[in-house]
């Protein structure tokens, strides 16, 4: 196979430094060489590719990721989608995300218990397209919390499993790593959005001793594990029990948030502000069931205290992470970049900081602890990469629309072959 040489282009390469105009050979499925200017890295025995003066990044990174959920409605539309039926839905999902510039996701969830195992093996053996997956357990809860979609006079399913008690826990997550997830969840927190009106974001819904089991059972096996953490107490159990990521974190007071400072190297927070969005002012326009006006300034409420949070996060050098909960109908797979662009609205990034939260520190995520491989343009690096028509650097929601990503490439192979740029944005990198 030839070297590929990718020349007259701008390179984002994710570590936060501006856009250089550059080349990048790549050889095999690794990044062999990144080069300042033009005409400096040889062209002998390489396919040249030409990128028109668009911009060269890397692939984006989702560690909030839920590809097993299938653009439903409501809660339990998830759990009664038979298992045939919902992992061909699964693998579609995996294909719609890879091709709006998602090179690796970390699961925050799988919706039902061999999903993710099943998808991530089929991608990883070639067999299906999607992106590199750190596969997770569904969601562990306990009863009446965040997903518990029962009634007493029938049973309804979601994405959860119920685990009441330690004893019940420590079974539960040793099977599920029997079978081979990559990293355990569990919800020790309430949501307005899953548990109104009886239940609230603010609300914790597991006691210690069941967060204590999970984590002993997973740590003992080498497993990281992610937490829904919305409500205080339970982010605080969250440091206290070394979950290493923590989804939402909205109620982090002054003295967790020094906690975490402290344990900055060891965790990463995922406040997943987009679907909070789509309730608070875009629930007439997607008809969301059970968002009531209580409901709403509730949400609206919530979105406040994460701009304040988060901010504060942003500060004391605490990585934070865009993405999360897409796959529901007023949140569907392939928007997940509109992420990207609350990540400054909503919560006072610069677009720049975005970029390197969505690339570079996802790739660190993603490495769980091993080697870092992505989420750079670097040397060594694995050749996960997009091209875009414009700059993202500048202009985030560029990456909202899939004809702007000209191409999109996964270990040194073409998902999306090179596209040409619309003829407005044509023009020599060096003119950048």
């Amino acid at each position: 196979m030839a070297n590929k040489l990718f020349t007259n282009l701008v390179i984002f390469d994710g570590s936060g430094k501006k856009p250089y105009v550059g080349e990048v050979l790549v050889q095999g499925n690794r990044i062999k060489t990144v080069s300042r200017g033009s005409n400096k890295i040889n062209r002998e025995g390489a396919d040249v590719v030409d990128a028109d003066g668009a911009t060269l990044m890397p692939g984006m990174i989702n560690c909030h990721s839920h590809i097993g959920y299938p653009d439903s409605e409501g809660l339990t539309d998830i759990g009664d989608l038979p298992p045939e039926e919902h992992i061909l839905n699964a693998r579609a999902n995996a294909g719609t995300v890879l091709d709006h510039g998602f090179t690796s996701v970390v699961s925050a969830a799988c919706a039902k218990p061999r999903l993710d195992i099943v998808l991530r093996n089929e991608i990883n053996a070639g067999l299906s397209p999607g992106p590199r997956m750190r596969a997770a357990s569904p969601q562990l809860i306990g009863t009446g919390g965040n997903g518990d979609a029962r009634q007493l006079h029938m049973h309804h399913q979601s994405f959860e499993m119920i685990c009441d008690g330690p004893v019940e826990m420590r079974r539960t997550v040793r099977e599920l790593i029997r079978e081979g997830v990559d990293l355990i969840k569990i919800s020790n927190s309430g949501d307005t959005l899953g548990m109104w009106p009886n239940g609230q974001s603010g609300y914790e819904t597991m006691a210690e001793d069941e967060v204590a089991a999970a984590a002993e059972v997973a740590h003992s096996r080498g497993k990281w594990l992610a937490a829904h953490a919305r409500a205080t107490g339970s982010i605080e159990l969250c440091l206290k029990y070394g979950i290493q990521i923590i989804h939402h974190a909205t109620f982090a007071t002054t003295k967790l948030l020094d906690k975490l400072e402290e344990k900055k190297s060891k965790h990463w927070v995922c406040p997943a502000v987009g679907i909070l969005y789509v309730c608070a002012y875009e629930a007439d326009d997607w008809e969301m069931l059970g968002c009531d006006t209580a409901m709403i300034s509730n949400v609206e409420a919530e979105l406040q205290t994460a701009h304040i949070t988060m901010q504060k996060m942003l500060k004391r050098g605490i990585r934070i992470l865009p993405f999360g909960d897409y796959g529901f109908a007023f949140n569907p797979h392939g928007a997940d970049a509109r992420e990207l662009e609350h990540m400054v609205n909503l919560l006072g990034f610069k677009p720049i900081e975005t970029l390197v939260a969505a690339t570079k520190w996802g790739g660190e995520a993603f490495a769980m602890g091993g080697s870092v491989e992505v989420g750079e343009i670097k040397a060594g690096y694995l050749a996960d990469m997009l091209l875009v028509d414009g700059d993202p650097t500048k202009d985030l929601t560029l990456l909202q629309d899939r004809d702007n990503i000209l191409m999109v490439m996964k270990d040194g192979q073409y998902h999306r072959s090179l596209t040409r740029r619309r003829a407005s944005g044509r023009r020599a990198a060096a003119a950048e």
